[in-house]
């Protein structure tokens, strides 16, 4: 970015640019100093993600009604935030089988940013504006901007609310700007960096973690799990089908010789899990199934496989 003689540059006001005084004398530490110094500091991170969990959760609610709706979650970013963003969305796939077509990430920059910089591509709202051009009603999209100004995230919000698509906002900066734009604005106040304005530190820990708890309560709600074990892990290499016949023995208590034989013939995890656990053939084990699918409306069975297994008993 540029600026004319006599402009100013732009200023980023949030506490995630301000200076650290607990590190003012990093640089005068050994390697053990330093390292205990952002330790410490990281070890905050966490409690200020746990402070901002009814906003997150507000954020899962409607994570569930966009997926279960027919429509997409859709993430925007810049820099370090878009790309645990991608990061989020592609390891979707093999760990619940939700593909692109339901969550999907757009990094500023394209799939060049995720492993250089990609100059002023952050400073472009059109374009960010653009990557969201075929969002509906039935969409949610989620910007990610430690400071929760970002130009790019920005034009994204906005091409998406104009759209009838819901909005939400994941930073790092309690004033955070683009908040009053969204329908839910997760601020975990992460304090000053260790290193001034480093915010793939803390604010990069805090994103991540924001992730992991959006994305997992989203799919536990949408029934991709059975008590705390993956049931729609997609076995794309042998420690993954591994995966699969080690659940089906933790959920059973069966041998792992019958847990592969039963998912051999089942061809797929559910099945297999209804066919153990209620002593049933693969036929009766995917009626049952088909008469009680996934459903986030069904308390305390969202994945239907106890409400599937009663039934194929009976």
């Amino acid at each position: 970015m540029t600026t004319e003689p006599n402009e100013l540059p732009v200023q980023v006001r949030s506490r995630t640019e301000d200076r650290n005084p607990r590190t003012e004398a990093i640089d005068t530490e050994d390697a053990a100093g330093i390292v205990r110094l952002i330790t410490s500091e990281d070890a905050a991170v966490a409690g200020a993600v746990a402070a901002a969990g009814d906003r997150i959760a507000a954020l899962v609610e409607l994570g569930v009604h966009a997926l279960a709706g027919g429509g997409r979650v859709i993430y925007a970013g810049s820099g370090t935030s878009g790309r645990l963003a991608v990061l989020d969305a592609v390891e979707l796939l093999p760990t619940y089988r939700v593909g692109e077509d339901q969550v999907t990430a757009f990094l500023a920059g394209g799939g060049e940013a995720m492993t250089r910089p990609v100059e002023g591509a952050e400073d472009d709202p059109a374009a960010g504006a653009c990557a969201v051009a075929d969002v509906t009603g039935a969409d949610l999209v989620i910007g990610l901007a430690a400071s929760g100004r970002t130009p790019y995230v920005r034009g994204a919000l906005v091409a998406a609310a104009e759209r009838g698509a819901r909005t939400g906002l994941i930073a790092c900066n309690p004033g955070a700007e683009l908040a009053t734009l969204v329908d839910v604005a997760v601020l975990v106040d992460t304090g000053p960096e260790v290193i001034t304005g480093s915010t793939r530190m803390k604010a990069g820990t805090a994103q991540k973690l924001v992730l992991n708890t959006f994305s997992t309560a989203v799919m536990v709600r949408l029934g991709k799990t059975y008590s705390n074990l993956m049931i729609d892990v997609l076995p794309t290499n042998e420690k993954l089908h591994g995966r699969i016949v080690r659940m089906l023995e933790q959920a059973t208590g069966r041998s792992a010789q019958e847990c592969g034989a039963v998912l051999a013939e089942a061809e797929d995890p559910r099945t297999a899990l209804v066919c153990l656990l209620a002593d049933v053939g693969v036929a009766q084990a995917r009626d049952a199934l088909a008469d009680n699918p996934p459903d986030p409306a069904r308390n305390e069975d969202p994945s239907g496989i106890r409400s599937a297994v009663i039934a194929a008993r009976t």
